[in-house]
């Protein structure tokens, strides 16, 4: 059974990615082809010509307005994957279509339909609007991670490897000695685990980034919707400081850390990371130091989970291993994550 959830939207690219250009991604091990439109939409098919498999995306492969030229028999097809045109007769085959996927465009991110097109409700995509809202400045990046997407989802829901794998970056101890809340929302499809430190060191991440010195009150809230998106909310603020009964909290920095976690193929993984936040908007140094730090948190991950994927591969049949209160939100996701895959393979077994 693959462990990749099917009917269900996947975080695709970042817009700024996709221009009027022909552009390839592998995603949930299917090569998808995208590009811009002339009127700007994103538009994506299979990356492979009907004919004999070679890829759209490969030179010399070209648009020509928009219509993709396959650069090895000249099979031309439409925006919507129809094919138009077919060397040597005027009859093109009915059966001559690419796969095309439903695509929504939204907060910065590129999402695209894996599954039945039929099922593709736009309106279950969530949502992150501070990636690209007024009061917010954010950067971002992508690496590629040579391991199953399910370890990052273990690996963002325990926070407490801040401590040991982040430290003098984002991680201090009281986020692995601090307890953790879960709450697991099954109707809604959503995990929320909660970290509050009150009275904590301030790491270099939010010290350089933001100006306070010494203690600090830490909040860090999960919200995590299975399979592709994880927010991590994050309140930094004078120790004392508490938001006031409406709501507002000026005295607190607010930083949005959001990853989208697409699976590449069954053992490897898209790890889209984003930091939005609320202060020194126009400040390019804050900025620089926010995207090195993250992308240099992001490289001790991704290194430490390519090693993990290495040794699931070649270690012995029925290994157990040992959770802990810690494992509580990376367990429901397991749970869940099952779920969705079962109810592909169920589906397509019927």
């Amino acid at each position: 059974m693959s462990a990749i959830p099917r009917n269900q939207w996947y975080v695709a690219a970042y817009g700024r990615e996709i221009s009027h250009e022909l552009f390839s991604r592998t995603l949930c091990d299917e090569p998808i082809l995208f590009w811009r439109t002339e009127a700007g939409s994103v538009t994506a098919t299979s990356d492979r010509c009907v004919h004999r498999r070679f890829p759209l995306s490969q030179a010399p492969s070209r648009l020509v307005g928009d219509q993709v030229v396959c650069g090895y028999h000249g099979f031309t097809y439409g925006a919507d994957g129809k094919c138009v045109a077919v060397p040597g007769q005027t009859r093109v085959p009915r059966t001559a279509r690419l796969t095309s996927y439903p695509v929504v465009e939204q907060d910065s991110f590129v999402w695209v339909w894996i599954g039945d097109p039929a099922l593709a409700d736009a309106s279950r995509i969530p949502r992150v609007p501070y990636l690209d809202a007024a009061g917010w400045t954010t950067v971002s990046g992508r690496e590629p991670l040579a391991a199953r997407f399910s370890l990052l989802v273990d690996n963002l829901l325990d926070l407490s490897h801040e401590t040991y794998l982040h430290g003098g970056y984002i991680g201090t101890p009281e986020v692995a000695n601090t307890p953790i809340t879960t709450e697991v929302d099954d109707e809604a499809g959503v995990i929320y685990v909660s970290r509050h430190m009150d009275d904590a060191e301030c790491p270099p991440f939010y010290s350089r980034s933001t100006g306070l010195e010494g203690r600090i009150a830490r909040w860090q809230d999960i919200e995590y919707t299975p399979p592709c998106l994880y927010k991590l909310h994050s309140r930094i603020a004078p120790v004392g400081s508490v938001p006031n009964p409406d709501g507002t909290d000026p005295d607190a920095f607010h930083v949005e850390v959001v990853y989208a976690i697409t699976p590449e193929t069954e053992n490897s993984t898209h790890d889209f990371w984003a930091v939005a936040r609320d202060f020194a908007l126009e400040d390019a140094e804050v900025s620089a130091f926010l995207a090195e730090n993250n992308r240099t948190v992001v490289l001790q991950d991704v290194e430490a989970l390519d090693v993990l994927e290495k040794i699931i591969a070649t270690e012995p049949e029925g290994y157990q291993e040992l959770s802990i209160n810690i494992d509580t939100g990376g367990l429901a996701a397991r749970r869940m994550l099952a779920r969705m895959a079962g109810a592909r393979d169920e589906a397509t077994t019927r």
